[in-house]
């Protein structure tokens, strides 16, 4: 995200603004767990009020309303929405006086960046706060009251979960509860990230990715696990911290931390050590089968799959004079090619000051010629401060934003915040940028989500960089004449509010074949957890060729299988004559990431098929499976891409490099072959 310090002027706008805000509110707090809740009359005309304030500009055949008002949403970061509708968002408090932005302790910044642990950053810590130099960080509260200025105060503010309703059905939420309020560890970090489920949530903010669970059935989370630690290494930019979590087409859970970095030991005790880079991991919902799935990023903060389970995001820029945040398309085993330590000479070493590692070697733009050759480059540049990103399942708001990704340019000023729309077409074995839209303006959102109900909901920060202790969520949607998908969008909404534990298999498998990702994938995993019942059904699926993303489901929900009963795998094997490219893809894919190692023999002719997405899932796969027979096929695919197609390129390094044979990689040092060498 961009820096830069609001005009006095315009704060006391903010503060006097905020000051009749509250002055309209009647926000009732409630015995028991906090809550707020506010009367349609009171909510309706403060929303007017709001509304008439904001200057929001919208793309044609739009319309915008404010669906939660300043008291019910304050400092939103995170933002999750469950089945029924309700939105639930992180506040931060630890950002008040608990996180610090290195810009602003830049006599840290040396020994910070030498920080190689959590544990490390502790000890920075309790150095730095120690009770020995209390006078000297007066500057920092003394929140436990203890008259003493130390670490201890660390250890005080509090994260928070609210869950925000509209009781009544009259369009505007007007209750809030606060589920959750804990993690005041000394080293916690904010609360970036938040995935709610039916059954948990998760929540990561540093150093761990929380399970939490309501035990008793109450609607709050009583029960917190940690199922990954080691996260946030660094002080480094505020938040660069955990973010993006998302539940994957694999069943897996999947999220990023930025720049701050990671050192990770998973429960296989197997150690995951990238402290000065950032990375996306995925595992298990307990903790299991732990991977980090690319590192290399600054800052990508939210990262989605589209209906073919590929990730797209954006990632921040270095804040170099010249430079560009970065549409990404990002794959297993790759590497952005960011450093923390690209960032901080320019504020701290004149001597080094000229020679910029990340702007000089052009590692920030699209390929080019000459480029270095481990990177996976982004696919074009893109907007400032990208946050929150979601894609259209399929059915939400109508036709026109069909096929479309969603992304937030978090500027700190609401005039300069967007909201942008964008498609993207094949390219090889990845993307080019097709179209975008400047869809929404002057909203200064932090997160932003699609509803059951097909609209997009935006948590907006409102203004500014820092905490202010309120915030809003606005409803972005079609209006009445562009709701062309208004029908699909009803029978949308059941489907996803509907218990599919009650449904047949037959149910299940029609399901299978709805417009929605979100009831395809719904139905994927329920058909998963009836077992050996449901392998009938995926068969089916994946053998009528009416309908592709069906077949693409079957193929997840095999892999899923593949955990407990791995013969499963000879299906998708018998898959690698399929008419349709895209499923001989997929297949290979599954079959790499459950380590099917009767499927690599086959695998090998397919390194020469003509479409390029299973050239690269072929070689990911064998890779994956450490197939040493592959290896002069794979040295044949680098000579035939001729540096071409960097994510062919990958895919084939990438599984040379994990089958391992060092000697066959030395003798090609000396080959004529520019590619080879």
């Amino acid at each position: 995200m961009k820096y830069f310090k609001l005009n006095f002027k315009y704060i006391i706008a903010i503060f006097s603004f905020a000051l009749l805000v509250f002055s309209c509110m009647k926000i009732t707090p409630e015995k028991g767990p906090l809550v707020l809740r506010q009367s349609a009359a009171e909510a309706m005309a403060l929303a007017k009020e709001i509304t008439e304030k904001t200057s929001i500009k919208l793309a044609e055949g739009l319309k915008v309303s404010l669906w939660a008002t300043d008291s019910l949403a304050p400092d939103p970061i995170a933002m999750s929405i469950d089945e029924q509708g309700r939105v639930f968002i992180t506040r931060t408090n630890r950002q008040k006086n608990s996180e610090f932005d290195i810009r602003g302790h830049r006599n840290w910044m040396t020994e910070s960046i030498g920080l190689q642990s959590v544990e490390d950053r502790r000890a920075f810590l309790h150095k730095i706060f120690s009770a020995e130099n209390s006078k000297d960080n007066e500057w920092l509260k003394d929140l436990n009251g203890d008259g003493i200025h130390d670490w201890r105060d660390l250890a005080v503010e509090q994260e928070e979960v609210w869950r925000l309703e509209d009781t009544d059905n009259d369009g505007m939420a007007d209750l809030a509860t606060q589920v959750l309020k804990d993690f005041n560890d000394e080293i916690t970090d904010v609360a970036g990230a938040l995935l709610i489920r039916k059954n948990d949530a998760f929540i990561g903010l540093g150093p761990d990715l929380w399970r939490i669970e309501d035990t008793d059935g109450d609607g709050l989370y009583d029960k917190k696990t940690s199922i990954s630690h080691g996260y946030a290494v660094h002080i480094g930019f505020s938040g660069h911290g955990m973010s993006g979590l998302i539940e994957g087409p694999d069943g897996k859970i999947y999220w990023g931390i930025g720049d701050i970095g990671a050192n990770i030991v998973d429960l296989s005790g197997k150690k995951h050590f990238f402290p000065n880079q950032g990375v996306i991991v995925r595992c298990n919902p307990d903790g299991s089968d732990f991977e980090v799935f690319s590192h290399g990023h600054r800052n990508t903060h939210e990262f989605v799959f589209d209906e073919y389970g590929n990730i797209i995001s954006s990632d921040n820029d270095g804040d170099h004079r010249g430079e560009s945040e970065r549409l990404v398309h990002i794959v297993e085993g790759s590497d952005s090619g960011w450093r923390a330590n690209w960032q901080y000479g320019k504020y701290t070493d004149p001597k080094n000051n000229e020679y910029k590692v990340w702007m000089d070697e052009k590692l920030y733009v699209p390929r080019w010629d000459g480029q270095a050759a481990y990177i996976i480059p982004p696919i074009q540049n893109y907007h400032n401060g990208p946050t929150g990103m979601q894609y259209n399942p399929g059915t939400a708001l109508g036709s026109v934003w069909k096929n479309k990704f969603f992304l937030v340019e978090f500027t700190g000023t609401p005039s300069r915040a967007h909201i942008w729309s964008f498609g993207l077409k094949p390219y090889g074995a990845t993307f080019k940028l097709a179209n975008e839209v400047d869809m929404v303006g002057g909203i200064l959102a932090t997160g932003i989500k699609f509803g059951p109900d097909g609209a997009l909901y935006a948590a907006d920060w409102i203004n500014g960089w820092d905490t202010k202790n309120y915030g809003r969520v606005w409803k972005v949607d079609v209006d009445d004449k562009n709701n062309d998908f208004a029908d699909i969008r009803k029978e949308t909404k059941k489907l996803i509010q509907d218990d599919f534990s009650t449904l047949t298999l037959s149910q299940l498998y029609d399901n299978l074949l709805f417009e929605d990702q979100r009831v395809r994938q719904k139905a994927q995993f329920e058909l998963v957890s009836r077992g050996d019942s449901a392998i009938a059904y995926f068969d089916k699926a994946l053998a009528q060729t009416r309908n592709q993303l069906a077949r693409i489901h079957a193929i997840w929900g095999i892999g899923q299988l593949m955990k407990t009963k791995p013969e499963l795998g000879e299906k998708l094997v018998g898959r690698f004559n399929d008419l349709d490219k895209e499923i001989i893809a997929q297949s290979c894919k599954v079959l790499g990431d459950t380590y099917y190692q009767p499927a690599a023999e086959k695998m090998i002719k397919l390194l020469q098929n003509n479409y390029p997405r299973v050239r690269f899932y072929a070689a990911q796969a064998l890779g994956r499976l450490k197939y040493a027979p592959a290896n002069e096929a794979l040295y044949q695919m680098l000579t035939d891409n001729a540096d071409q197609d960097v994510y062919l390129r990958h895919g084939a390094v990438l599984a040379l490099s994990r089958i391992g044979n060092e000697q066959m990689a030395a003798n090609m040092s000396t080959n004529k072959n520019f590619s080879l060498r």
